[in-house]
């Protein structure tokens, strides 16, 4: 049950993150988001990875608290935001953004989308007008690009 548990998390968590950075990186916190669009912020970190520490709250105290109280279901939701949020940190800043140079290129057709897409979220610099806020489910659009791209 705990492994149905983690996957139904993991999975969920891709529309809790669309459904944020939708609504609240371009909305009420976008003076947190804005550096990373704009690449205004000289240094390493941006005002953006405070959102690393709002999205690690949740799967650490989920995981902390399903451990210590005995609630397995609770515990294997902790695991699934922090998985995802692992997976969304190497898509997002190692793969896409290379704020660490350990995977520069792919010739995977779905990494590739991801990038394209990801790509074309960044075209904007204004918090309106935004588009592909997701990170791991790609728009089959992109995803056919890509495909298309490949064959020739």
């Amino acid at each position: 049950m705990a492994v149905l548990v983690f996957i139904l998390t993991f999975f969920f968590m891709e529309g809790v993150a669309w459904f944020t950075h939708k609504y609240v990186m371009h909305g009420l916190l976008w003076n947190l988001h804005e550096d990373h669009h704009t690449h205004t912020n000289p240094g390493f970190f941006e005002r953006n990875d405070a959102f690393f520490l709002i999205f690690a709250v949740p799967g650490i105290l989920c995981t902390v608290l399903g451990s210590s109280l005995g609630f397995p279901a609770l515990f294997a939701i902790g695991l699934g935001i922090t998985a995802y949020g692992f997976c969304y940190f190497l898509v997002h800043d190692v793969f896409i953004h290379q704020r660490f140079k350990w995977l520069r290129k792919t010739d995977n057709v779905y990494f590739r989308a991801i990038r394209r897409a990801h790509k074309k979220h960044h075209k904007h610099l204004s918090k309106e007008d935004g588009e592909c806020f997701g990170m791991l489910l790609v728009p089959y659009k992109y995803l056919k690009a890509e495909i298309e791209a490949s064959r020739k």
